[in-house]
C-alpha cells in the first residue's frame, strides 16, 4: 500500500455503528436505558422465589400487580425516551414518581436497585436538551466602506439604496417604523 491507494469502503459494521451513534446522539439515549432498566427489577422481586442454600425464600407481596404496573410503566417510558425525545420531560417527572411510588409497593423498589435507576435516569431525562448545531464559520469580510465595517443585521446596501433586513413579515419589526404595532387603518 502507498500514500496513494484510497481509503477502504468502511464495512457494514463500521457504518451500522455510525448509524447509531449520530441516532443516540440525538436523543436521551442513555437516560431512557436507565430508566427501562429500572423497570426489571421492580417487575422481578415481587414474584421472584429466591433459593439461599435449602431455604426458598418467597418475595411475594400483596401489591405484586402493582409492582408489576410500576415496572412495565417503567420499561414503557424507557422506549418512549429513545423513539419520541419531545416527551422527556413528561417521561423524566413520571420515572421519578414511579420511583418513588415503588418503594412502598415493590420491596423497596426492588431492593433500591429499581428505585435509584429511576431517579438517576428520570433526572438525566428531565435535565436533557437537544444540542444546537454548530454554526457555520462566517468568512472574513472584504469590502471597505461602513456598511462592511458596521456588521449589524440592517445594512444598506449601496447599489439599490434599499434596506436590507431579516425575514420579518409580521410588520412588527422596529427596524421598518412599526414600532410593534399593527397599522388597523
Amino acid at each position: 500500500m502507498s500514500a496513494e491507494t484510497p481509503a477502504a469502503d468502511p464495512g457494514q459494521f463500521t457504518r451500522r455503528r455510525l448509524q447509531f451513534r449520530a441516532w443516540r446522539g440525538t436523543r436521551p439515549f442513555w437516560a431512557g436505558l436507565l430508566v427501562l432498566l429500572s423497570g426489571f427489577p421492580i417487575m422481578y422481586f415481587p414474584y421472584a422465589h429466591l433459593q439461599v442454600g435449602h431455604l426458598t425464600l418467597a418475595m411475594s407481596t400483596t401489591a405484586g400487580a402493582g409492582s408489576l404496573i410500576i415496572g412495565v410503566l417503567l420499561v414503557v417510558l424507557g422506549v418512549s425516551l429513545w423513539f419520541q425525545k419531545h416527551v422527556r420531560t413528561f417521561a423524566g417527572v413520571a420515572a421519578i414518581l414511579l420511583g418513588l411510588v415503588s418503594l412502598p409497593v415493590s420491596n423497596f423498589g426492588g431492593f433500591i436497585v429499581g428505585f435509584l435507576l429511576a431517579l438517576v435516569g428520570g433526572a438525566m431525562a428531565v435535565s436533557w436538551a437537544p444540542g444546537v448545531p454548530a454554526a457555520p464559520e462566517s468568512a472574513p469580510e472584504t469590502g471597505t466602506g461602513q456598511a462592511a465595517a458596521s456588521g449589524s443585521w440592517l445594512e444598506k446596501d449601496s447599489d439599490a439604496g434599499t434596506v436590507n433586513e431579516s425575514n420579518d413579515l409580521s410588520g412588527t419589526s422596529p427596524a421598518n417604523g412599526a414600532n410593534g404595532r399593527h397599522s388597523a387603518g
